[in-house]
């Protein structure tokens, strides 16, 4: 099974050495990506500490990033 690394800075675990990439586990909805998880966090982090600085090796998508509930 794949080690698991907790980021220190806003607690999200990370599975290291997956098969198919890093998993990251959010405190809701689906397992996503590093590149999901920089998308939506970590670019706006400014405490040292935080381990997915670069986002990993894998390119934000446009559904990686956050988009709110459109008003009815």
């Amino acid at each position: 099974m794949a080690a698991p690394k907790t980021c220190p800075v806003c607690g999200v675990k990370i599975l290291v050495g997956m098969v198919g990439g890093d998993r990251v586990l959010f405190s809701a909805g689906p397992p996503g990506t590093r590149a999901r998880l920089y998308a939506r966090v970590c670019r706006y982090v400014e405490k040292p500490g935080c381990i997915n600085r670069d986002g990993g090796s894998q390119k934000a998508s446009p559904n990686d990033y956050y988009k709110p509930d459109a008003p009815r």
